[in-house]
């Protein structure tokens, strides 16, 4: 664990990307609301057993998934959301001001990053664990900052294969960009929890029991008045299309918007997200 720990994606969140999400929040908080209920039950089922507690979100982004929780549990839980992009991490903190929702918002790294009142009773994610570059350490400092006996519920992808939608954007611009970088199994980013054994071995490594990853999918919406700048801005082909010129961009992004068709209908577009849920808990003997 060192201060340059996942130094390529605090670039990439602290850059385009970051901008990206918080300019197309409704859009993603609207398309995960579905992940985010899967959640808010697991949360609550944590609640019935501790009334009061603490909960950490890990990677929550621009915040949406942390105040549906905060208003699932009510006051009794104190919220803590983590984030190592800090335009996201800006739009939650507004987010929360304006809602007056009793939610701290961290811009801190999780692999590193000493939690000062941990701690945590509960400790979830939504997509947000598959980016560190050492996930053992990121685990370990979780499990760390956790409680004996407490809970760790998360959402990660499955493969690219059993996700399709996730993947139109690239499998049609890769013959129309140069050097587009295909993705590697495994390394840090969207689908790099596809492996479930490799999963499961790393939350043992960290030190987590109970370890369960099942496979679970969801069906999502977002308007498909929002899929123009969803599909041209986010993910590998929104960061290989900023560097063109307009004409050429203006092309490549009809190709890839016209690629989608089959996932809209009535005014949506509609895919459905396979995901892991990959569970665990603190050892009962920690402290």
């Amino acid at each position: 664990m060192t201060e340059n720990a996942n130094h390529d994606q605090s670039e990439l969140w602290n850059g385009r990307s970051g901008s990206a999400w918080v300019d197309n929040r409704a859009a993603l908080d609207q398309m995960f609301v579905p992940l985010a209920r899967f959640l808010i039950d697991r949360a609550r089922d944590v609640a019935q057993q501790t009334p009061s507690g603490r909960l950490l979100d890990v990677g929550c982004g621009t915040g949406g998934a942390t105040l549906a929780l905060s208003t699932a549990l009510g006051h009794p839980w104190r919220l803590t959301g983590a984030d190592i992009s800090a335009p996201m991490i800006e739009t939650a903190r507004t987010r929360a001001a304006h809602a007056r929702a009793p939610v701290e918002f961290l811009c801190a790294d999780v692999q590193t990053h000493v939690f000062a009142q941990a701690p945590f009773d509960l400790i979830v994610s939504r997509l947000g664990v598959m980016f560190f570059d050492d996930p053992i350490a990121a685990f370990a400092n979780l499990r760390a900052s956790a409680r004996p006996g407490a809970a760790l519920h998360t959402l990660v992808w499955r493969g690219p294969s059993e996700n399709p939608f996730m993947t139109v954007a690239e499998r049609t611009a890769a013959p129309l960009l140069c050097g587009l970088p295909p993705r590697q199994p495994g390394a840090p980013g969207q689908f790099g929890f596809a492996d479930r054994e490799r999963v499961a071995a790393i939350l043992s490594s960290a030190g987590w029991g109970d370890v369960r990853l099942e496979p679970v999918q969801f069906d999502c919406t977002f308007a498909q008045a929002d899929l123009r700048d969803y599909a041209s801005r986010l993910g590998p082909v929104g960061l290989a299309l900023a560097g063109l010129d307009p004409a050429k961009r203006e092309s490549v992004v009809d190709a890839v918007v016209d690629a989608y068709a089959p996932f809209v209908a009535q005014g949506e577009v509609r895919f459905t997200s396979a995901c892991w849920h990959l569970s665990a808990r603190a050892p009962s003997g920690d402290v």
